[in-house]
């Protein structure tokens, strides 16, 4: 009978760890934190400062060149970027772990800026485990969704949507 308690205990407690790590993967909500500081820069060498999109909705996706996952969702974010760039809402490509010869390669494609962390300094204050991740930020800098892994587009579109302004100043 103890042995029968002992493996139900043990079965359980496996089953709460396999949850909690499980949540912890995919998509969450955010925590409302500011988020983290970013600046690095673009392709051609100009820093870009996030505090500098105060104001704007901004999606933070940290992508490399040899991700495919990355490479899916790309065009599908540069059409959300199309749809909603007049509506204070920029999305901010951190290429990591990739050449800056194959980022600018890769970019040629992309409507978006595009930011170079060639020495992966941004991973650790956003804790970014894997690629792709994506970080949606209110207009304030507060971190509102998280995303790992591939998405789609109308998963970027459905996390902004509700934190769009109905107009944008100055545009």
């Amino acid at each position: 009978m103890r042995n029968w308690l002992k493996l139900v205990i043990v079965a359980v407690a496996a089953l709460v760890v396999t949850q909690l790590l499980l949540r912890g993967a995919g998509r969450s909500g955010g925590s409302g934190e500011p988020s983290p500081p970013l600046v690095l820069p673009d392709l051609q060498g100009r820093p870009v400062d996030l505090t500098a999109l105060r104001g704007k909705v901004v999606a933070v996706n940290f992508w490399a060149t040899w991700c495919g996952p990355c490479r899916e969702e790309i065009p599908e974010f540069a059409e959300v970027w199309r749809a909603h760039r007049g509506r204070c809402f920029e999305i901010l490509g951190v290429a990591e772990e990739s050449a800056r010869e194959d980022v600018a390669r890769f970019a040629a494609q992309i409507p978006y800026p595009i930011l170079v962390d060639e020495r992966a300094q941004a991973l650790e204050p956003w804790s970014v485990r894997g690629y792709p991740r994506t970080y949606v930020l209110d207009a304030e800098g507060k971190v509102r969704h998280v995303f790992e892994g591939g998405m789609r587009g109308a998963e970027l579109e459905e996390a902004i949507r509700p934190l769009l302004p109905a107009s944008c100043p100055g545009s």
